[in-house]
């Protein structure tokens, strides 16, 4: 845990430097204007498909605009999920690489890049990550009738996260056994990352940084457990 700890710390170290306030900002204002764009074209049909999946529910709200408003709340808090589930994944596919070089020439020039990952396996994790959190969203969706339903944002921003990220931190430095042995040793402490960055998401203004202050701690988790790992290696390769 201590080690989720520091990770934390220095991805917001790292958030406060002016060089990369851009790459905080453009991957928020694409995400937003996308589903802008797609709430503008399709916001009607959108709003009778929530109308039809929920009618029944809501005719037995009273009084009217109190139905009213809750299906418009609920219209807002899809869009601003999807604005940041789309980020994260623009982050992941595309700021990833900028943001580990920022981070492994500052903190880790002195691990050998193994290349264990690709674009096309960073693709690949990105669609099963974004897939399954939907298909969490959907499974879950009566959870929401009985209460329960606070909890499934958590649940599935954690997994998000933990998934999309810990790939893509290693990729570059790690070969694939590092990245296996990594993610398979330290499961409750990605899923414990993947938590805490989570609740970033879920408070106003600084939702706008969460995708890129995700990405700085699972990088910096990433790289400073791949420098243990090796060091042991190298440690029980000289006891031999």
């Amino acid at each position: 845990m201590s080690l989720v700890i520091r990770a934390l710390a220095n991805a917001f170290r790292d958030l406060i430097r002016l060089k990369i306030a851009w790459i905080i900002i453009w991957p928020v204002l694409i995400a937003t204007f996308f589903w802008l764009l797609i709430g503008y074209m399709f916001g009607d049909a959108f709003a009778q498909l929530t109308q039809q999946a929920l009618g029944e529910w809501l005719q037995n709200v009273e009084p009217n605009w109190v139905a009213t408003s809750l299906q418009s709340l609920l219209h807002v808090m899809m869009l601003v999920l999807l604005i940041i589930v789309t980020t994260l994944l623009i982050t992941a596919i595309f700021v990833m690489p900028a943001l580990i070089n920022l981070v492994a020439k500052r903190n880790y020039p002195e691990l050998e890049r193994m290349h264990g990952g690709d674009v096309i396996g960073s693709v690949i994790n990105a669609l099963l990550a974004s897939g399954i959190f939907i298909l969490i969203w959907i499974v879950t969706l009566p959870l929401w009738t009985l209460g329960a339903g606070l909890l499934v944002p958590f649940a599935a921003v954690a997994f998000m996260n933990q998934q999309l990220f810990r790939y893509d931190a290693l990729s570059e430095h790690a070969s694939k056994q590092e990245i296996k042995t990594i993610c398979a040793e330290n499961r409750y402490s990605l899923w414990s990352l993947g938590l805490l960055t989570g609740f970033v998401q879920f408070v106003p203004i600084l939702n706008f940084l969460a995708p890129i202050f995700t990405a700085l701690a699972f990088i910096h988790f990433g790289l400073e457990h791949l420098k243990r790992l090796r060091s042991g290696n190298e440690q029980n390769s000289i006891a031999e």
